[in-house]
């Protein structure tokens, strides 16, 4: 989730520094942040030509565990060293860099794969990357979670994050603009403009999988609490947006249920880009 109750913020690949604040706990955000749904796994297995998959902004590597338990190779490409160091611990392969400036050192893969994290690439030059590094056939597949809080709770979260983060570059929100879980299409939609500009693929097929989580007070703050609005963020201040947060939920009887859309398309290497393979 790129933020916690707010509309897509415009260009985020180009706030680097939010994108990299999420390896101050990675023990909590790899135990609060969900897996992935079993049949969207299945479905980009499914899709690729081979079992060699690239994890772009692998994190703490909850994704490619799904995927290394459905078969395949996988390794991962992380900017932030803690957040690969905790993925290391559980197995993943992992290179640190961004992945624009990852070095492929001529390999190619059956799937670049990215969770809940695409939005930090740039659209166009990360798919044409994408693109140079796939094999013929091969998949790109960016996905992520977004959930909907309870209006109460997101209107007491939204209203501390901006006493607390008036310069913020996100812009939280309260449910009252429209469903959180349909604005994330956006992000998805410019993925596939992204694609599409940079030419090699078929036309990107936009998907998404609702389901439901119910968590208690201390598992929903513990949840918020890692998202890229608070985790920038001086300790005081989040503090303080999260007794907010707690005060909410204590009005509903100290527990929630929150509806989740998993958002995620996949596109298909079809062509050469440019009419030239280029290496990187």
């Amino acid at each position: 989730m790129p933020t916690i109750s707010s509309s897509p913020t415009p260009d985020p690949h180009l706030h680097r520094r939010m994108a990299e604040s999420f390896g101050i706990d990675p023990e909590r955000y790899d135990r609060n942040r969900p897996a992935y749904p079993d049949a969207m796994i299945e479905r980009i297995v499914a899709l690729s030509p081979g079992a060699d998959f690239l994890d772009v902004g692998c994190g703490t590597g909850i994704e490619a565990r799904q995927f290394l338990a459905a078969g395949c190779a996988v390794l991962g490409v992380e900017a932030d060293p803690r957040m690969a160091d905790f993925a290391r611990g559980t197995g993943i392969e992992v290179e640190v860099a961004t992945f624009e400036a990852w070095e492929p050192a001529g390999r190619t893969f059956d799937a670049v794969v990215s969770g809940t994290a695409w939005h930090w690439v740039d659209p166009i030059a990360g798919a044409a990357k994408a693109a140079r590094i796939l094999r013929p056939g091969g998949v790109l597949a960016p996905f992520g979670h977004v959930y909907q809080l309870p209006s109460t709770v997101a209107d007491a979260l939204a209203a501390e994050y901006r006493r607390v983060a008036p310069d913020s570059p996100l812009n939280l929100r309260g449910p009252s603009d429209g469903s959180l879980l349909d604005g994330y299409q956006a992000l998805y939609a410019r993925a596939a403009d992204g694609i599409r500009e940079a030419g090699g693929f078929g036309e990107p097929e936009l998907w998404r999988y609702d389901w439901k989580r119910s968590y208690t007070r201390d598992e929903l703050l513990d949840l918020v609490s890692t998202s890229g609005g608070l985790s920038s963020l001086p300790p005081d201040r989040v503090a303080g947006v999260l007794a907010a947060v707690g005060t909410a939920v204590d009005a509903l009887g100290a527990s929630v249920t929150l509806s989740y859309a998993t958002w995620g398309l996949t596109a298909t290497l079809t062509g050469v880009q440019s009419g030239e393979r280029k290496a990187n």
